[in-house]
């Protein structure tokens, strides 16, 4: 097995990963694998991207001590503040980097996947800003139950599709878009908002993600004494903003990597989106990593009343990460995650995106010491979420 966390050159993070793409677009992929380093490493387009999160995205995102938060637990609680980006949340990072690789590329249209609407929402907006065709492909489920951001997708100008095959969410919006690449490879670019998809992409996307472990590292230099923290816990579906969270720290052994998923309405109730624990090795949108199968190969359906987690495979890094015991994994159910979101926003003053909030609902289940620094990527915040919070707490009354 690898002994390192980061790819092999033909994508590989120990026996995960890889590119496992039709023909049709074997030669838009090579021809990626190929040129993404070498375009991410040239100094005007790290000045670009560089000036874009600066001055468009309103980077460096806060470290935010929660100090209602810190005492619950018993340590120190740092929030990642990833929901005060420009679009409200970590999706921008990548599709900045993205689309800035797509023009380089000659590339006039663009096509995504979203699930919750955030990655739908940045690559819209970065289409606007760079003037290019934007489709996005959501799930007909996803588009009703996140009706705001579909409409800011529409205001931008893009063009959103729904997917209704299957459970009509996010795994059915990437097969859409991925029928589209195919068919449309030579004149568009398709940005992957997870750190999912064949090889490059989830080193693309990790990379493009990992400023928040670049400035997490100063932020709390400057903060505590220390340039790591403890414990860094974030969500994960595909994975991109747990990517970009860990990635500093990846070698870091001083550094406790945690991973929330969703168990939707229990790990073992059938309705759930807990792939670590429910997964086996498989294939899924051009890599191998876990994925929810069936023994004969067929999809699970997942479920989370989150929809940026309703995925039934994880990114083949933290494939890796949880094989080789590197990362920890606790699964939250929907109601602790709502219960989550009622917390903090009543105990800090923010409301976090209910995918965020199963990063927030384990925290009772690790014994935290009292000096520990723990920093916790706050992905999104919650207002794409408000009528899902208000159908639940009426329910509760």
């Amino acid at each position: 097995m690898n002994n390192t966390y980061h790819p092999t050159p033909d994508g590989f993070y120990g026996e995960f990963g890889g590119a496992y793409v039709p023909e049709m677009l074997h030669a838009n992929v090579a021809h990626l694998q190929e040129v993404y380093q070498q375009i991410m490493d040239e100094p005007e387009f790290k000045q670009e991207f560089e000036q874009l999160l600066s001055d468009y995205v309103g980077r460096p995102s806060p470290l935010y001590l929660a100090k209602k938060l810190s005492a619950i637990h018993g340590c120190n609680i740092y929030l990642k503040r990833e929901d005060l980006n420009h679009t409200g949340a970590h999706k921008i990072n990548n599709t900045i980097g993205q689309i800035l690789l797509a023009k380089r590329l000659n590339k006039k249209r663009i096509i995504a996947e979203t699930g919750a609407g955030q990655h739908g929402v940045a690559t819209a907006t970065v289409c606007a800003l760079m003037g290019l065709e934007c489709i996005v492909y959501m799930g007909a489920v996803d588009i009703k139950r996140q009706a705001p951001n579909v409409a800011r997708m529409q205001m931008l100008g893009a063009k959103v599709v729904p997917a209704e095959s299957g459970s009509k969410t996010l795994k059915d919006a990437t097969n859409e878009a991925i029928r589209d690449w195919i068919n449309n490879a030579e004149d568009t670019h398709y940005i992957i908002g997870s750190a999912i998809g064949p090889h490059p992409y989830p080193d693309m996307v990790t990379k493009f993600q990992s400023v928040i472990s670049e400035e997490v590292k100063y932020q709390l230099k400057e903060k505590t004494g220390k340039d790591h923290p403890d414990y860094v816990v974030a969500c994960v579906g595909g994975g991109s903003n747990a990517a970009g969270a860990f990635y500093h720290f990846l070698h870091d052994e001083r550094v406790k990597l945690i991973l929330a998923e969703a168990a939707g309405k229990g790990i073992d109730s059938g309705e759930s989106a807990a792939t670590s624990i429910l997964g086996t090795k498989g294939i899924i949108h051009g890599c191998m990593t876990l994925l929810m199968q069936t023994e004969d190969g067929q999809i699970v359906e997942p479920y989370s009343l989150s929809a940026g987690l309703d995925y039934p495979g994880i990114g083949p890094m933290h494939a890796h990460l949880i094989k080789t015991g590197r990362a920890t994994v606790h699964a939250a159910t929907d109601d602790e995650a709502m219960q989550a979101v009622i917390a903090l926003s009543k105990d800090e003053g923010i409301i976090p995106a209910l995918e965020t909030a199963h990063a927030l609902a384990i925290l009772e289940r690790i014994d935290f010491k009292k000096e520990d620094n723990v920093v916790i990527c706050l992905s999104g915040r919650g207002d794409k979420d408000l009528n899902t919070f208000i159908d639940y707490i009426d329910k509760s009354k």
